[in-house]
Order: C-alpha cells, then sequence, then structure tokens
C-alpha cells in the first residue's frame, strides 16, 4: 500500500467560506464523524467564534485510503483579513499548493489578489475555486472571467463547489490530489523541521507545530532548536486530527505538533529551525521576515496593581502570536504598563480582547499610533514609536511618514465617491483598471495614520458595502507634521498627545478639547481642556466648577457680608485647585480617537 501526501492551505478574502470549506472537507474525507461536527470546527478560539472570523492559522490532517493508496492531507485554514496578512505568510510556507477561494457573488476582491501573488512568489500550485454556487445570485461564469482578467487563471481549471451544502467538494478532493505536488520525502537524512506555530498550555508547557522538511523525529529522541540554541527531549509527538493525536513519529513532509517540557517561554521561535544536536546539525531554513509592526499603543492594567500579571499575560500570547511585541513603559496618567507593536487596528482589538478573556485582566488602552520617522538637526534618523518621544520642533529637520499603496476594488458607480474619500485623505491616485465591466481596482498612496483608523468603514458606508481595502507599507516621506498635545488643568497629559498633519491640527484640537469637556467630572474648581502645539496654545474648553451657594443664608442684610462669603469660597477654590488632582477615564483617552468631522 503507497502513502501519499499533500499539503495545502485556503486562502481568500473575509467572509468567502474558508473556515465552512474546511470543515467540508472533514468531512469528505471522513476525518469528523457528523456526531462531533459543528460549524467552523477549526476556529477554536472563543474570539474566533463570537466574532465569526478566523485569527489563528490552524492545521489539521485529514487521512482517507482510495482503492490501495492511502492518502495523508494537511490543510491549514488561514484568516482573511489584512491584519493577519502575517498568519498566511507562515502558512504559505509549509505547503506545496493552496486553494484560491472566490464569492461566486462578490467574485475577485482586494486580499483575493493580495494572496494569489503571496502564493506566486512562493511559487506554489494554485487552484482556483468558486465557491457559494449555491447562490440564487450566484455568477459563477463572470467571477471565472474576473479571475482569468486579475490573476490570469484558467476559467476551465475552476473547481466550482458549495461550501454550505457540499456540492462539487468530492471533485475537490479529486483536485487536490491530482494537481498539488508531493513533498520531497528523504527521510534518511538529517532532521530538519521548520516551526511555524506555537501555543502555550498551562499543564504541558510550550506545544510547538512543525512541518517536517526532511528525516524523520521520534519520541525520545534529542533535538535541538538552532536559533534559540536549546536542546530538549521529545516527550510526546503527534498530529492533529483536528484535536492532538500522539504518534511515534513525523516524517519529512508531515505536519504535527512536539511537546518538549519547554517552561521557559524565550525558548520558542518561531521560523526556528529543529535539528539534531552536535556538529552534524541542517543548515537552519530561511525562517520568516521579521513583521512589521505599524500601529502602537499602550496597554496598563486598570488598577495599576497587576502589572506582574499583564507581563505575564503578554509573554504567552507572544508564545502564540510573534507579530506583536511589548516593551515596558511608564504614563504620568496611568502608572506602570507596556508600550505595544500591532500590525493593525483588528490585530490591537484581538489583543487586548485575547487579553481580558483568557487572562482575566482589565485594561485601559492609550489612543494608537503609527510609527513615524524623524532626522533631526545632528542628522540622525530615529524611529518614533509613541507622540511623547517626539523632540522639540527646534530639534527636528524633517518629518516623515509612513505611506502605504491602497488597492480598492469598487463597483463602478461607486468610484468617485471613493476617490473623494481618498483625495480628502491626502491620496495619490497610482492607477485605475477595470477587472470586468461592472468593476475597477483603484491604486492610491495614501498616509497609513488616515488608513488605519476607519477608512475600511468608510470604505464600506459609501459603497454600501461593496468595496474592499487592501494595503501595504511602500516606505517613508517627509510630510508637514506637528505633535498636538492636551493639557488638562495647566498639565500635559501624555497618555492623551497624538502626531497629526499641521493643517488638521486645529480641527482635531478644538474637536477632542470639546470631548474631553463632556467626558470630565466637574470638579469643586474650574478645570482648563487646552491644545497645543510646543508651547503655542490653538484650543481651549472649560469645565465648569461646581458650585456651593455660600450666600443662601443671608438674607436681607448688608452686601459687605455676602463679598466677604463668596471671597472666602473664591480663596478655597484657588487653594484646591492647586493640589487638586482630575480623574479623566478611559472613554476620555478614547476620545481623542473619533474625529468630529463636523
Amino acid at each position: 500500500m503507497t502513502k501519499h501526501l499533500r499539503n495545502f492551505c485556503i486562502i481568500a478574502h473575509i467572509d468567502h467560506g474558508k473556515s465552512t470549506l474546511a470543515d467540508r472537507l472533514l468531512e469528505e474525507t471522513g476525518t469528523v464523524s457528523i456526531r462531533e461536527m459543528k460549524e467552523q470546527l477549526l476556529d477554536d478560539l472563543e474570539l474566533e467564534r463570537q466574532r465569526g472570523i478566523t485569527i489563528k492559522a490552524r492545521a489539521v490532517v485529514m487521512k482517507f485510503r482510495r482503492g490501495k493508496d492511502e492518502y495523508e492531507l494537511n490543510l491549514i485554514d488561514t484568516p482573511g483579513h489584512v491584519d493577519f496578512q502575517y498568519e498566511v505568510s507562515r502558512a504559505l510556507a509549509c505547503c506545496e499548493g493552496v486553494l484560491l477561494l472566490v464569492d461566486a457573488f462578490q467574485g475577485v476582491e482586494a486580499q483575493t489578489v493580495a494572496n494569489a501573488y503571496a502564493a506566486m512568489e512562493h511559487d506554489l500550485h494554485i487552484i482556483p475555486v468558486i465557491n457559494k454556487i449555491d447562490l440564487t445570485h450566484a455568477r459563477p461564469d463572470e467571477v471565472a472571467e474576473e479571475m482569468m482578467n486579475s490573476l490570469g487563471t484558467d476559467p476551465d481549471d475552476c473547481v466550482r463547489v458549495s461550501a454550505k451544502t457540499g456540492q462539487g467538494v468530492g471533485k475537490l478532493v479529486d483536485a487536490i490530489i491530482e494537481h498539488i505536488p508531493e513533498p520531497p520525502r528523504d527521510t534518511e537524512a538529517v532532521l530538519q523541521a521548520m516551526v511555524f506555530d506555537s501555543n502555550y498550555d498551562d499543564y504541558r508547557g510550550a506545544i510547538t507545530y512543525v512541518r517536517v522538511m526532511q528525516g524523520t523525529v521520534r519520541k525520545g529522541q534529542k533535538i535541538r532548536f538552532l536559533r534559540a540554541d536549546t536542546t530538549h527531549d521529545v516527550v510526546e509527538l503527534g498530529q492533529f486530527t483536528p484535536h492532538r493525536t500522539a504518534c511515534d513519529e513525523l516524517s519529512a513532509g508531515q505536519v504535527g505538533y512536539l511537546i518538549c517540557n519547554i517552561k521557559s517561554l524565550g525558548d520558542v521561535h518561531i521560523g526556528d529551525t529543529i535539528s539534531i544536536p552536535g556538529d552534524g546539525a541542517a543548515e537552519p531554513l530561511a525562517g520568516y521576515s521579521r513583521p512589521k509592526r505599524m500601529v502602537y499603543c499602550g496597554l496598563f492594567p486598570s488598577d495599576g496593581q497587576n502589572f506582574s500579571d499583564l507581563r505575564e499575560a503578554l509573554e504567552r500570547l507572544a508564545v502564540n502570536d510573534p507579530s506583536f511585541e511589548f516593551e515596558p513603559e511608564t504614563s504620568d496618567a496611568l502608572g506602570f504598563g507596556f508600550r505595544c507593536g500591532f500590525l493593525g487596528l483588528l490585530h490591537m482589538e484581538i489583543v487586548q480582547q485575547r487579553l481580558e478573556n483568557e487572562s482575566d485582566i482589565d485594561l485601559v488602552q492609550t489612543a494608537p499610533n503609527v510609527t513615524y520617522e524623524i532626522v533631526n538637526k545632528r542628522g540622525e534618523t530615529v524611529e518614533i514609536h509613541k507622540p511623547q518621544d517626539v523632540p522639540d520642533p527646534g530639534d527636528v529637520e524633517e518629518f516623515r511618514q509612513p505611506i502605504v499603496r491602497c488597492n480598492i476594488i469598487v463597483p463602478t458607480d461607486f468610484i468617485g465617491a471613493v476617490m473623494k474619500l481618498c483625495q480628502e485623505r491626502r491620496g495619490i491616485q497610482k492607477s485605475q483598471e477595470y477587472l470586468a465591466a461592472q468593476r475597477a481596482m483603484l491604486t492610491y498612496d495614501i498616509p497609513l495614520a488616515e488608513v488605519v483608523y476607519d477608512l475600511h468603514d468608510k470604505i464600506k458606508s459609501c459603497t454600501r458595502g461593496y468595496g474592499t481595502l487592501d494595503y501595504e507599507i511602500i516606505g517613508y516621506e517627509a510630510a508637514d507634521l506637528a505633535r498636538l498635545d492636551f493639557l488638562v488643568n495647566g498639565k500635559r497629559v501624555d497618555a492623551l498627545s497624538i502626531v497629526c498633519n499641521r493643517a488638521d491640527a486645529d480641527r482635531r484640537g478644538r474637536a477632542v478639547a470639546k470631548k474631553l469637556k463632556s467626558e470630565i467630572d466637574r470638579h469643586m474648581f474650574e478645570v482648563a481642556v487646552q491644545a497645543a502645539i510646543g508651547s503655542r496654545v490653538i484650543a481651549r474648553e472649560t469645565v465648569p466648577a461646581m458650585r456651593k451657594n455660600v450666600t443662601a443664608k443671608c438674607y436681607g442684610g448688608d452686601i459687605t457680608r455676602k463679598r466677604k462669603l463668596l471671597q472666602k469660597q473664591k480663596e478655597g477654590k484657588k487653594r484646591m485647585k492647586a493640589i487638586g488632582n482630575v480623574e479623566i477615564s478611559q472613554k476620555a483617552f478614547m476620545a481623542v480617537l473619533s474625529e468630529d468631522d463636523s
């Protein structure tokens, strides 16, 4: 009996049906019984099930027989959102082929194009799949033509399926077996395995997910992580079926997990190579390029007490998700916390929710900002991850902002609305091409700060939900930027500082000062809320004082009595203002984000 291996992953735009198709493949190959089946079986994070999106790439092995041959299909289900592109790139490095999934109604969208090009760069065999053909308004022939125009696929090669009903899934399994090449099977060579993911189990320590490139790894043998330069014994190894299932060995081409009783989280690096101890070890694999974090924000424990708990939770999460980074920082307003870097705003939101759900930590988050570059008067280039680090205007020679190349796919009826939106965001148009009679792709270069906050939502709004956005960083460009500070009661609140375009500073300063005025509770004294660039105040709002009527007991009598009481109250308020602290809520911090366009 011959055993055949196939390694592939499913890539697509958001909501085109990757996880549902993975469910049907598990059913078709008999990996999961109907009794165990549930929707989006591989999305096992609680947050994934709540939001209905895939956040982590998940591996699963499907074993079945066809005649005398036994097949082992290793599938990796990937996320679709642009923020989790790093998860997709790691999955592609472990495969020989991909299923490029496209919705039969929505057609080719921005992430479809980006994912297809990523697969081509990795030189993988692409099987085009048109999903949701059971929809009454499906247009598979037009979508096949769109795929040919934008991606160069042959319409005759497209496999048409319905992941909901299971129609066409059998043909898809045949196409996987027939077209995706078998991985190299050199089982006798020196062990060489790629670490493509890991997570932390409180009882078993770090669980390492590997793809064996050559050689064989067996239970009980000694292995060495080449980058970390640590040696461990393999206590357990196995495959995901889809739950962890132990086996005795993993050989070249197979995907599985290793448990080595690793308690120190610093010993596991995603992209590391596993080989044998000693001088005869295999060459290290290229690994993965470091993800470029572009959005930074501060995370602080809300009560100021659980600093060490927050550090442990972040370390555990970093083992499972290497695409975010953190370092300690202190804030006058919020105490001790961490400065964290993320791939985008959704990634930031997901990490915050995972910390709150999985580690039960209540967090305060500062307003997010992107990474800038500054050339100072001495000619040095400095990366700025937080507005507080921006030097005084007199020491800045050039202020640079990150620029992204945005591909926006929209129905032709909405081209004008999208162009207007991009121009308002200081976008420069690069190209416009038609994918089909009714769909066009616009390419713009836009500052990242204008993209990450709400451009995606605004595009969805002005195209009635049909527009899609994908972006990639192309570099830094000089711009007229300034640090906008907010002063409450004369003191600069470091957690509220933002970097913005000088032309927008007045509008944003006024809008945020007005919002802060409504969010800050009234005190026994007047509170001044000011926006300033350097030493120049550009906006001010005043939170009025709570006032006790001290003259209520004066009925009639000389006016000097009333004046004396009012003067005494005034002096008391002045003294209180000198020592009084102003409480600022988490809502007030988030007020900096939501701009008042009016």
